[in-house]
């Protein structure tokens, strides 16, 4: 019988338990991981000594989810997360139980997990795996099936239903037939989980191998709809041209093709997003539709979503400024002045991230890429970086300082003629020095008068 490899130092850390009579089982997701040969050292460990029992059996605890039975043991200079076994009360959210009763018996315990490949245990001192699920069966056929009632499982904890989709993806797996059923139905119920962790694990597929598996499980179950309306409207809407999909699809076919080629979260999210202006912005114009600035509307949905998600600034602003600049077209012809106008409006650090989007896109349209563009656009770039020519208002000769000691009073102006001075630098880099600028800005404030831009 397959066992899991128990390192030293788990098994000196078991054997505190053994010695004071209680057991110590490691459980869930590394040993699903361990099975199928996916490399995961991520472990949580569950026992059947109760919390304050395994505070007494060490000299640095941490309580940090006591009340549900969490302690995080210092040993050894490593943490271990560790869970006493336990029966959940009534789920009164759709999330978290009611009250907790701590149990001293394993197969209790697991019964209360989400799915069967995510039920083993495995013995801290031996390394036995204990499948009293049969996840090991649903493992054989890439099956993801809930334990026992999945109407049960999902109304006790409603961000199962998202984790199902996430896990499809992670894995590679379909989901068994009762339990999509059951996702379905009480889809609803996401409504009560936090953005927060519903953002998590929306990253966590879209950061996977497959991440169109989960999101057509998202759209299958009307999960989409709930919670991404903006997105699930794309589907059914045909674009034409080179496009052999409708919006949603494409959208899903960029998102795939974005992590087969290992590009970023923020890539794959705004590969994802890049098309979502369309549904709205849609026109027919002699049987063809057309799409006038989708990637304007794109930008402010996008805003939307990943501000609901309560995601990053960063992320923010990098996901739906891809999304905004996704539909650049660069041509031979472009003078240095407008690459230099493309790097200051993308901005030098999101400029790989913009090509790295570009592909993608080309990608799920024609299941190829073709890298001429980008590289040429790159080339271009790269001669103007080593000229170091001035791209933004802080690479300029002067500053606001500077004007104001020129008499230039402070206020909006500053802003204003410092724009005006960097538009004058773009289109030709020899101006950028302080003599000069000042005397345009002078020359700038004079036509300017007392007037006030806004």
């Amino acid at each position: 019988m397959q066992k899991f490899p128990v390192s030293s130092s788990i098994k000196r850390f078991a054997s505190r338990f053994k010695d004071a009579g209680f057991s110590l089982y490691i459980v869930g997701g590394a040993i699903r991981d361990y099975l199928l040969g996916i490399e995961n050292d991520d472990f949580d460990f569950t026992t059947d000594a109760e919390p304050t029992e395994v505070i007494s059996l060490f000299h640095h605890v941490i309580p940090t989810g006591i009340a549900h039975g969490t302690v995080t043991v210092i040993f050894e200079k490593q943490k271990f997360e560790v869970t006493t076994f336990r029966s959940d009360g009534s789920y009164v959210d759709g999330r978290h139980p009611e009250s907790v009763t701590f149990i001293r018996n394993l197969e209790e315990d697991l019964k209360r997990r989400d799915f069967t490949i995510n039920a083993f245990a495995a013995d801290c001192s031996t390394g036995e795996i204990i499948d009293l699920h049969d996840g090991r069966k649903d493992l054989k056929n890439q099956c993801i099936r809930a334990i026992g009632d999945p109407q049960l499982r999902f109304k006790e904890d409603a961000l199962r239903i998202f984790r199902g989709c996430r896990l499809a993806s992670k894995l590679n797996f379909s989901i068994e037939k009762e339990t999509l059923e059951a996702m379905r139905d009480l889809k609803d119920n996401l409504l009560l989980v936090s953005m927060e962790r519903i953002r998590d694990e929306l990253f966590k597929m879209v950061e996977s191998n497959q991440p169109i598996i989960g999101l057509t499980y998202l759209k299958q179950t009307s999960i989409l709809t709930l919670l991404f309306p903006a997105l699930a409207k794309g589907e059914g809407i045909e674009q034409g041209g080179m496009h052999h999909q409708d919006i949603l699809s494409h959208n899903f076919s960029s998102c795939q093709a974005a992590a087969d080629m290992h590009f970023p979260l923020e890539v794959r999210l705004a590969a994802l997003f890049h098309d979502i202006g369309k549904s709205t912005t849609i026109a027919n114009k002699n049987g063809v539709n057309t799409f006038y600035q989708h990637e304007i509307v794109g930008q402010k949905e996008t805003k939307k979503i990943m501000s609901h998600l309560k995601a990053s600034n960063e992320q923010i602003n990098t996901v739906s400024l891809l999304v905004r600049e996704h539909m650049f077209s660069y041509k031979e012809d472009w003078t240095d002045s407008a690459v230099r106008r493309f790097i200051n409006r993308v901005g030098l650090a999101y400029i790989p991230l913009l090509f790295q989007l570009r592909l993608a896109d080309q990608k799920a349209i024609h299941d190829s890429i073709d890298i001429t563009m980008v590289s040429e656009l790159d080339g271009r770039i790269q001669k103007i970086l080593s000229a170091h020519d001035a791209l933004s208002i802080r690479d300029l000769a002067i500053n606001g300082n500077d004007l104001m000691q020129a008499g230039i009073p402070k206020g909006p102006r500053i802003g204003q003629l410092l724009n005006l001075l960097l538009e004058t630098v773009l289109d030709d880099p020899k101006q950028n020095k302080k003599e000069q600028l000042l005397a345009i800005a002078e020359s700038y404030q004079s036509e300017l008068g007392t007037t006030t831009l806004s």
